[in-house]
């Protein structure tokens, strides 16, 4: 009779499974690792940041990020919608009018954040479209969409308010946020078409006290 060698049927079948076992392991760790991550940048930020809000976003580029990615800039974020006519894009020329207003050291500084109302409409083609047609430099505007339940979440958290009508518009809050690098409020302004003094010497002040 023939003798079965033990040690080779064991490496045949016992060595691929504990190789699988070895490479689930360390695939396991890797995320553990990147979630333990996640999480310490989001305890290491203040408890009133807008930050903490832990949703995920998708630029005018189809990149996915978190709004705690968004950290470590003074950052101005308001809300809008591709389709209105006329406050939507006034309140983007006014931010490109506070833009003007400062130094080119001090815009490297400083970031913007738009989020639409309306991810159902407003895909990513939507939101390339919007940074082509008001020359939005990707470097310094992020231009971004949600889920329906993420948007009304952000918006709570910024205090903005908004409604859709019967039309598919939407009746909303026209605002300006700075945020600091650390994503706390810092002030708000609901001027649109002018440059607002006051609010732009607070932007000034946040990047001077910023350790950008």
């Amino acid at each position: 009779m023939k003798k079965l060698n033990y040690s080779n049927i064991a490496r045949k079948i016992l060595l691929p499974g504990l190789l699988m076992l070895a490479s689930t392991a360390l695939w396991a760790a890797d995320v553990g690792t990147e979630n333990a991550n996640a999480q310490v940048k989001n305890h290491s930020l203040p408890g009133e940041s807008v930050y903490q809000l832990p949703i995920t976003l998708e630029d005018q580029l189809g990149s996915k990020f978190k709004l705690a990615d968004h950290s470590g800039k003074v950052t101005l974020v308001s809300m809008f919608y591709n389709s209105c006519e006329f406050v939507c894009p006034m309140l983007i020329d006014t931010i490109q009018l506070l833009e003007e207003k400062l130094s080119p050291d001090e815009q490297k500084k400083i970031s913007t954040l738009l989020v639409t109302f309306d991810p159902e409409r407003d895909d990513v083609s939507s939101l390339q479209s919007i940074a082509k047609n008001k020359n939005l430099d990707a470097k310094k505007w992020i231009v971004a969409r949600t889920d329906a339940a993420s948007v009304r979440q952000l918006a709570a958290v910024l205090d903005i308010q908004y409604r859709q009508m019967e039309s598919g518009e939407f009746n909303h809050t026209s605002v300006i946020i700075l945020l600091d690098e650390q994503g706390r409020i810092l002030a708000r302004s609901g001027e649109l078409g002018t440059v607002d003094s006051e609010f732009l010497q607070k932007i000034k002040l946040a990047m001077k006290d910023s350790s950008f």
